[in-house]
């Protein structure tokens, strides 16, 4: 058993930090953490959690430009109502994200694939699966929404603590990789 120089001993995840840190360095050993399961794997970075969501975000601005130059076309040879091209605009808001999340199940969307992320259960870090679809509705249209809430929250309270529960965590796989080959499990 490890102790602090307080004379506490250190709770397993900081013994876990500390062994890794010369496997892979000292800012990724202080992004362990644990899943609900205790198992350990590595965070993903803020800025690549940030990059991911931004290329995200892009491929679902462009599927929802796509989807309106396709509708804009079939007006033009069907001529659809202002109701039903409204409506038609509107619900690619919603599907394009499903779609896309279609893509999503092993947890790496294209944002993923070019920040080396991966999203995953918090649980136990298994394959998100089916619920993609919704992972992907919540980042490409519920994320802005819940940044502009937590930071009024933040700046009301005065506390940056988010309440509730993750049901999913972005890690960072070779880190992760890197983690369990050197035995920390």
């Amino acid at each position: 058993m490890t102790i602090r120089a307080t004379g506490h001993p250190l709770t397993r995840l900081e013994a876990a930090q500390a062994q890794a840190e010369h496997v892979l360095g000292p800012r990724k050993a202080k992004r362990i953490a644990t899943f609900g399961n205790g198992g350990l794997y590595v965070r993903a970075g803020t800025g690549a959690q940030i990059m991911a969501w931004l290329v995200d975000f892009t491929v679902f601005l462009f599927g929802v430009g796509a989807g309106v130059v396709a509708l804009a076309l079939v007006d033009r040879a069907v001529t659809l109502s202002d109701n039903l091209a409204a409506g038609a605009s509107l619900s690619l808001l919603v599907v394009v994200p499903l779609l896309y999340g279609l893509c999503y199940g092993n947890g790496r969307a294209l944002g993923a694939l070019l920040t080396g992320t991966q999203l995953v259960r918090a649980r136990d870090g298994g394959r998100i699966g089916l619920k993609a679809c919704w992972a992907m509705l919540v980042r490409t249209l519920l994320m802005p929404v819940l940044v502009v809430v937590l930071v009024v929250t933040a700046f009301s309270t005065g506390s940056s603590d988010a309440p509730g529960s993750l049901v999913r965590t972005t890690i960072d796989p070779g880190a992760t990789r890197r983690l369990h080959d050197a035995g920390i499990r």
